[in-house]
């Protein structure tokens, strides 16, 4: 590594380094402020409070890496620029390519700690956060509907294997932080959309390899003798009379199904949240049961390419390097860069929602905030270097 390379390397990661420390700061006490409402309930204490917002860290910092990067490379050239430094560097023969790379050689060790974060780390404090948020205040995971949790799984021949026999809604009122299920009902239909099944079990838990122990459990068994004899028509074909309804009930039964704990929890949880795996097998999940997946594409997408955005600011950084001090002044400079660093993460917001809503392909609309930007700094490299 060169002496100038070095000394660049240093610069921006001191700055990067205290610019993060006071987004983390900064968020960690709107974390803090956040909870301090549910402290004495429940006996959720402080000290829930307080290590609820110190495993969110690592989260926060997947999260503001991009705009950390930025401000704190702005900081590092408008400090070159105000010192005639970046001016000494190019008299001495550095190009603005030259300046470039070497900014790409530390983005790359910035996109690396980012991908860490986001995919070994971060994934695993937010499910620990989550678990000491609902341990402490003794609640249970929250769900989009009044009536618990949704998901859907594909029933076959043989468990997991063989043809598909039909289809099964899986509806869960609560599930406790130590992954038991409580009021759990199973819908089963056959292949013509029939209920077949009505599965109603008190609790439930994990037995391991794709197997579900219920307990206290009723069975409500649908049949319907004309289609059984092959005499369905248009009147009989979705009828479901009393008489056809048998009931058994079970201390036990062991339910296998596609359905662990982990889909249950991702279910439940926030996209942004999740790393690209757990995105890969969720979306998986959802297309083989034919259910909407355009939102954890972009998020799968979005995981993926927005460490890479950290390439992008970087680079929209260096030009400040080409402004002197009659251009203003440091702190200017700064707040450009917060402004800049605000408009990426709107527009890269506004992005992810409108790609929910259109017919663009997911990559394209993860994608397209980065290659937006990635305009503007060519744009402005090659205005201040024509002026």
């Amino acid at each position: 590594m060169s002496v100038l390379q070095r000394y660049f390397a240093v610069s921006i990661f001191q700055a990067v380094g205290f610019v993060l420390l006071a987004f983390l700061g900064l968020l960690g006490f709107m974390d803090l402020t956040g909870e301090m409402p549910g402290v004495g309930k429940n006996g959720y204490g402080m000290q829930h409070a307080v290590l609820y917002v110190l495993v969110m860290i690592p989260q926060h910092v997947y999260e503001v890496m991009p705009v950390a990067a930025l401000i704190g490379t702005i900081y590092t050239m408008a400090q070159f620029a105000s010192t005639s430094e970046f001016t000494i560097m190019r008299a001495a023969g550095m190009s603005t390519r030259t300046a470039a790379w070497m900014l790409f050689k530390i983005g790359i060790v910035l996109v690396a700690i980012t991908f860490i974060f986001g995919e070994l780390i971060a994934p695993r404090t937010a499910l620990m956060a989550e678990r000491l948020h609902l341990t402490g205040r003794g609640t249970t995971v929250s769900a989009e509907f009044r009536s618990g949790l949704w998901t859907k799984d594909i029933i076959k021949s043989d468990g997991l294997k063989g043809d598909v026999l039909g289809s099964r809604f899986f509806n869960v009122r609560e599930v406790l932080p130590d992954g038991r299920l409580i009021g759990v009902k199973l819908y089963e239909f056959d292949n013509s959309f029939r209920m077949r099944t009505l599965t109603v079990a008190k609790t439930g838990t994990y037995q391991g390899d794709n197997v579900w122990r219920l307990y206290d459990v009723t069975e409500n068994h649908f049949s319907n003798p004309a289609l059984l004899k092959g005499e369905a028509t248009a009147q009989n074909n979705f009828a479901q009379e009393s008489g056809v309804v048998s009931t058994t009930q079970h201390a036990t039964k062991d339910l296998v199904s596609e359905i662990t704990p982990k889909i249950l929890s991702v279910s439940a949880s926030d996209p942004e949240r999740m790393s690209a795996n757990e995105l890969a097998v969720y979306t998986r999940h959802l297309q083989e049961n034919r259910q909407q997946t355009e939102r954890f594409k972009i998020a799968f997408w979005k995981k993926l390419i927005d460490p890479l955005a950290i390439f992008v600011l970087m680079a929209l950084a260096l030009p400040f390097a080409y402004l002197h001090m009659r251009s203003g002044g440091v702190s200017l400079k700064i707040f450009i860069g917060i402004m800049i660093g605000v408009g990426f993460l709107l527009v890269n917001t506004l992005f992810s929602h409108l790609g929910v809503l259109s017919t663009l392909p997911a990559f394209v609309t993860a994608a397209m905030p980065s290659v937006i930007f990635l305009l503007l700094a060519i744009g402005t490299l090659y205005w201040v270097e024509r002026h």
